[in-house]
């Protein structure tokens, strides 16, 4: 599915957003600029205002707030991914050069901590303390799923932790999208959450179909190899539904036991993974996320924006690289 399909109806405000990010820059160091504009121009979808955007136009907010709030949560976000390279060492985003491929790692991390400040500000302008607090939150959420995965998680084939790290990871950030299109436009508590719902469902569905594609996607696209998050002791949805199918698999328990360093015990696991059902049983898991968002959006008055969040939830699941 096309992703013009749910962006159509915020293109020109998309624009918007992108023209608040690349001011947070101006009158600053050059670097700084030049930093931003590398990180805007290394694509990515928009989705997170995209989701902004459509829920507070579907429920009467002003474009103004909406941009700003859109805008915020995506420089979050590009914060994040800024950090999220250098700890993992990763030289391409995109196919693209990621920021510390060029700089050196106190540079980068600097610069992160720039547009993270700069997230916040922007976020203060909506001039609504409910959606600071929770802006607050979830970065919060993001910085403690980071370090839970880094202390605690290589190598724990566990469903509880699995669930925890990719909600802090991706879901929160869906979840603070939707839920701020809602809570500055003029609606009740009830549409509020039915929204966090909405955006909760589709986060978690988004980084399970991002683990699957991580098994099954074009590794010249993606830039690092197939498996690379169980290649560094990280096990995900489709690991998990094989290591459960497959118990006694000589390599599942060498990866319990902490041998996520032995690479070609662990490349046969990854093909071990790829040519069983564990894939289309994630696939399946990540679909029935999706029908619970679509479900979220029943209560809500047709049009548009609806159906563009519709398309955009069911285009999650239909993602390849």
């Amino acid at each position: 599915m096309s992703t013009v399909t749910f962006t159509t109806p915020v293109q020109e405000q998309i624009k918007l957003v992108e023209e608040r990010i690349r001011a947070q820059a101006d009158d600053n160091h050059p670097d700084l600029r030049a930093a931003l504009e590398h990180l805007l121009s290394s694509g990515g979808k928009r989705v997170r205002p995209t989701v902004v955007l459509l829920v507070g136009n579907m429920l009467g907010g002003t474009e103004d707030k909406l941009v700003t709030v859109g805008a915020a949560i995506e420089l979050l976000h590009t914060a994040t991914l800024v950090h999220d390279d250098l700890i993992d060492g990763s030289l391409l985003r995109r196919g693209m050069p990621t920021l510390n491929a060029r700089w050196s790692p106190a540079a980068t991390v600097l610069t992160g901590d720039f547009l993270f400040a700069r997230a916040a500000k922007l976020a203060a302008e909506a001039d609504h303390l409910p959606l600071m607090r929770h802006f607050a939150q979830t970065l919060a959420t993001i910085v403690e799923g980071e370090l839970t995965q880094l202390f605690t998680s290589h190598g724990l084939i566990n469903r509880k932790n699995y669930y925890q790290r990719i909600y802090a990871k991706t879901a929160s950030l869906f979840e603070m999208s939707a839920r701020a299109g809602a809570l500055v436009s003029p609606v009740n508590d009830k549409v509020v959450e039915t929204m966090r719902g909405f955006g909760y469902e589709t986060g978690i569905a988004f980084q399970i179909v991002d683990d699957i594609l991580d098994f099954t996607g074009d590794q010249r696209a993606v830039g690092k190899p197939l498996g690379s998050d169980l290649l560094q002791g990280l096990v995900t949805l489709p690991a998990i539904y094989y290591a459960e199918a497959n118990p006694n698999d000589p390599d599942v328990l060498l990866l319990g036991e902490g041998g996520w360093g032995n690479q070609d015990r662990m490349e046969r696991l990854v093909n071990s993974i790829r040519q069983s059902d564990a894939i289309q049983k994630s696939m399946q898991e990540a679909e029935g996320y999706i029908e619970r968002a679509l479900e979220k959006l029943t209560s809500l008055h047709p049009g548009i924006e609806r159906s563009a969040l519709e398309d955009l939830a069911k285009y999650i699941v239909d993602r390849r690289i």
